[in-house]
């Protein structure tokens, strides 16, 4: 569900390619429950914070998750409105996930920009189409678990 809010408020949740491309990240765990990962020419530190025993020095790896959904979203909102030629004067996207247990039970975009709501709606659904992280989780692929 995409709830979106304009100072305004509405709701709304792939782009395909046939074209074959894959993206890569590898985390080296450095002890206790921190974690540096690669990705591209970026490194990330990921850790737990001190209450669920980590050191708080990097955000928890569903921290990252509710930053790619959020920033995935907001850049297609943005695409979306270049599309249409549509001045976006400014965008904020909140992802909130509630756990159940070792996964999010609910997950939920909430879409805040000054544009108004009879603007912004119309670009919610070509951003949902274009969002590979929304769309990758809503599509839930398998993921497959090897020995390297």
């Amino acid at each position: 569900m995409i709830a979106l809010s304009s100072r305004s408020s509405v709701s709304g949740a792939g782009a395909e390619t046939n074209e074959t491309r894959t993206n890569v990240a590898v985390a080296r765990w450095e002890g206790d429950w921190r974690a540096r990962v690669r990705t591209g020419d970026f490194e990330l530190v990921v850790d737990e914070p001190p209450s669920a025993g980590g050191t708080g020095t990097g955000p928890q790896p569903t921290d990252y998750l509710m930053a790619s959904l959020a920033s995935c979203f907001a850049l297609a909102v943005a695409w979306a409105a270049r599309k249409r030629d549509v001045q976006l004067p400014d965008l904020e996207v909140r992802a909130t996930g509630t756990y159940d247990g070792p996964r999010f039970k609910h997950l939920r975009l909430t879409v805040t920009s000054s544009l108004p709501a009879e603007q912004l709606r119309p670009l919610l659904e070509p951003a949902r189409r274009a969002c590979y992280v929304s769309n990758t989780i809503a599509l839930s692929p398998p993921i497959e678990v090897e020995i390297g």
